[in-house]
């Protein structure tokens, strides 16, 4: 049976509102919070589920928004490091690995998150002093690979860490869009703080179509930070191997099988062969978060 427990801190104030009724706290946090707030909905209050000797926990957390300086400091670090408002609930403790799947692969996708959360977040608990430089995240829409990624950076710049993060087709529109005489940015202006940062995210890698130009921009900022032992985390939608997907019907009924591009067709051998040098890869394997599972509230991103 699903529990509620309110973990409070250590003020006589919190102690009180966490032996009240939770309609009667959320009541009194609800004025605090933000209304915006993506990880509470305005509530003050945020939960995540854990297994528990009992079974399933659901721990209310006070959230961030209810206390202004703190809000402040990590809006100010979120804004720093470029994460999307859409992102910023994501953290390692709303990451859920124990879902209702359905099917005989059910246990093997939940597997499979709890996995490459312990990973990540293993990652991001021993950066700096870990053996790992970057990672790698793989697999197919709605896993949960970009939540990992924003949960190891937020965890990180939050420490005091430099870090960035960029989507990959946004980054390489900015780019081009540099060369526009009209332009008020030069392309270092653009590329100069995305190779030097301590830690990028580049999200979606592969979403655009290769070409000679964007291969070679994202192959020298690849290059660049190895060269200058950088950490680098990445997310993308395709694997190492073609997957047949959905076969295509023509007008006249014919039913032509097709196949996925593989990351190499998508970002070229060469940077595919520089990735396995500077990142370890984790290859999520699972159904699609927010088609088949999505409901109220965050989901996964």
């Amino acid at each position: 049976m699903t529990q509620l427990v309110l973990l409070v801190r250590n003020s006589a104030a919190l102690r009180f509102l966490g032996r009240l009724p939770v309609r009667a706290a959320a009541a009194i946090l609800a004025p605090m919070a933000r209304a915006d707030c993506p990880e509470c909905g305005g509530t003050g209050w945020k939960t995540v589920e854990s297994r528990g000797a009992g079974g399933a926990v659901r721990e209310a957390l006070l959230c961030a928004c209810t206390r202004p300086a703190e809000r402040d400091r990590e809006d100010a670090l979120y804004e720093s490091a470029r994460i999307p408002k859409h992102y910023r609930h994501c953290d390692f403790a709303s990451f859920e690995t124990d879902l209702p799947h359905e099917g005989p692969r059910a246990d093997a996708w939940n597997r499979s998150l709890k996995e490459a959360k312990l990973q990540v977040d293993k990652f991001a608990r021993e950066y700096p002093g870990g053996s790992e430089r970057g990672l790698l995240l793989m697999g197919p829409c709605g896993v949960g690979k970009t939540h990992l990624a924003v949960a190891a950076l937020a965890a990180l710049v939050k420490r005091g860490h430099d870090g960035l993060f960029h989507d990959y087709r946004e980054l390489l529109k900015t780019i081009q869009s540099s060369y526009n005489p009209v332009s008020q940015t030069s392309e270092m202006d653009v590329l100069d703080p995305v190779v030097k940062t301590e830690v990028l995210l580049l999200d979606d890698v592969g979403a655009s179509k290769p070409s000679a130009w964007a291969l070679e921009t994202v192959g020298y900022i690849l290059n660049s930070r190895y060269n200058d032992n950088r950490v680098t985390l990445l997310t993308t939608n395709y694997l190492d191997r073609g997957d047949p997907a959905a076969p295509v019907r023509m007008p006249s009924g014919q039913s032509l099988a097709r196949v996925e591009d593989s990351l190499a067709d998508r970002v070229g051998q060469r940077i595919r062969s520089r990735l396995y040098e500077m990142c370890r890869t984790i290859e999520i394997d699972a159904s699609d978060y927010r088609r088949e599972i999505r409901h109220a509230g965050p989901y996964r991103a």
